[in-house]
């Protein structure tokens, strides 16, 4: 199997960004985490994040839900409208450690609660489509294997682990030995999260027998280590008209303010290393607008 994929990103993996990594050759994206409460409220903003390009890779909406019952509410209301060729299976995130998220009993918080979680998972594997969890190494091996095992009975078909605690959050350097044991006590089902920097981290994962690497951070910082992956080099001109289509396909496609934001997010992955680069990277960060900010670039690449 062997693939590099764009893990689920808040405020970033929406649907021209994953549009931008299927192009850089993400082989599966994710969607931002997609609250089953929102879904169950028929709430019209969670429903547009549910739009899926014809131009990206395979998708996996991810879910968060503090538990069983309204996981399998929303992932209900999710599957009577999404019926896209794109559309390769479900997410539940059990990894999220913001306490945002956590104090309303969802992400991490249900490393804490394996009979919920197995419930979860249980519940929605019923709809026969592929299940993905994504968790975070708990506080030991031997729990965290339980945890899994938990989970794979359950009916999960991919468990996807980020190296650090709940408590560490993004903090400190994530444990990828936990990840490598993982993928040789549960072969097959294992895919890996946390600190893929590099080419490096990527084949490391890999040569320790996970079936997926997930990219995160390590994306934002450096959109263009897809490419590199599958043996491509861009030049920076290259690299420009990349974020360029990005910006342009996110205004046109979604709006103005949203196609400024991703030119800012992803013009600093571009800058660095650049001459200048450090003052380039303020004055497109200070623009008001997105013409502004297209005009700084252009002007000094």
């Amino acid at each position: 199997m062997r693939k590099i994929c764009l893990a689920p990103l808040a405020g970033v993996t929406n649907i021209t960004a994953r549009e931008f990594f299927t192009d850089l050759g993400a082989e599966l994206t994710h969607t931002e985490m997609i609250s089953c409460e929102g879904l169950i409220r028929n709430n019209p903003k969670t429903f547009d994040m549910l739009k899926i390009s014809d131009y990206e890779a395979p998708l996996i909406i991810q879910l968060f839900a503090p538990d069983e019952n309204v996981l399998l509410n929303g992932a209900e209301n999710l599957l009577k409208i999404v019926n896209h060729k794109n559309f390769y299976g479900l997410g539940v995130n059990m990894a999220c450690p913001m306490p945002k998220v956590t104090k309303n009993s969802c992400g991490a918080a249900l490393l804490k609660k394996p009979d919920t979680a197995f419930k979860m998972i249980k519940n929605i594997s019923s709809f026969k489509i592929p299940v993905w969890v994504k968790i975070r190494k708990l506080e030991n091996k031997i729990d965290t294997f339980k945890f899994i095992e938990l989970l794979l009975n359950a009916g999960a078909d991919n468990v996807c682990i980020h190296g650090r605690t709940q408590a560490q959050r993004y903090e400190g350097k994530s444990d990828k030995q936990i990840v490598f044991d993982s993928a040789k006590e549960f072969p097959g089902k294992i895919s890996a999260s946390g600190d893929v920097w590099t080419l490096n981290d990527i084949n490391e994962y890999f040569s320790n027998n996970c079936e997926y690497v997930m990219l995160a951070r390590g994306a934002i910082a450096n959109p263009w280590l897809f490419s590199e992956y599958h043996g491509i080099q861009k030049t920076k001109p290259q690299k420009l008209n990349d974020i360029l289509k990005l910006a342009e396909r996110t205004k046109n496609l979604l709006n103005e303010h949203k196609g400024l934001v991703a030119l800012k997010k992803f013009s600093l992955s571009l800058l660095k290393g650049f001459e200048g680069g450090a003052e380039l990277r303020n004055k497109i960060c200070m623009s008001q607008n997105y013409s502004d900010a297209i005009n700084i670039l252009m002007q000094n690449i």
